[in-house]
């Protein structure tokens, strides 16, 4: 993490552009409960556009982990975009995600990590992703979406692995932010393939828009 977030001194551009994000995040959480399609349009990209901006003007070393970040955060507005339209662009958007956890792992991969860690969270992870992998790949074929269950079952690698580089990398910030990436990605299973809950949308979207600050504060 930024020597300035940890000794409190945030220049103003980056403090700016967080605000921002935290703003559109609210709008967005209030268009998903009101089902308010415009104001998600302008409010759920803004949120993740706001935090790639928020990442790229920190006062850091400008290194791979860096790099690889805002790639993961380009990839994850491109996701927000799929997702929100209104046609079904299901696998575009799951296909953007996937690979924003293969750099976010990538970001970890290329900061200081411990094997130690590595072996931890691979503890955690494995039989953890194993049971979300059978609670929905089973929902999945009853939904009689055959056909998503691989890409699915791709995305959860990816997604494990990226829980377990955040472990490795020793951030407790960025590890929550891995976590609730999870908890935000297992609410959209739940919601499409198991049964949809009136409570799902904003949670999708509260989870999601805290993992992705988690994890900009928790790499730089």
């Amino acid at each position: 993490m930024s020597r300035d977030w940890e000794n409190g001194e945030v220049t103003t551009g980056p403090t700016l552009f967080l605000c921002l994000a935290a703003l559109m995040a609210i709008l967005d959480w209030v268009a998903v409960a009101k089902d308010s399609a415009v104001l998600e349009y302008v409010s759920k990209p803004s949120a993740t556009a706001a935090l790639l901006l928020t990442a790229a003007m920190l006062d850091v070393s400008r290194n791979a982990s860096w790099l690889w970040l805002l790639a993961a955060l380009v990839l994850c507005l491109a996701g927000d975009v799929f997702l929100m339209l209104p046609r079904d662009a299901f696998i575009p958007g799951l296909a953007s995600f996937a690979l924003a956890q293969i750099l976010f792992t990538v970001s970890f991969a290329t900061s200081s990590v411990s094997g130690g860690r590595l072996v931890i969270g691979l503890i955690i992870a494995i039989p953890a992703s194993g049971l979300l992998a059978r609670r929905f790949v089973g929902a999945i074929k009853k939904s009689g979406h055959g056909e998503l269950v691989m890409p699915v079952i791709v995305y959860m690698v990816v997604i494990s692995a990226m829980a377990v580089g955040s472990i490795a990398a020793g951030s407790a910030v960025a590890v929550v932010g891995a976590v609730l990436f999870m908890a935000s990605d297992s609410l959209i299973a739940e919601s499409r393939f198991v049964r949809e809950q009136r409570w799902h949308g904003v949670g999708i979207m509260v989870t999601y828009h805290l993992a992705l600050t988690g994890l900009v504060l928790g790499l730089l």
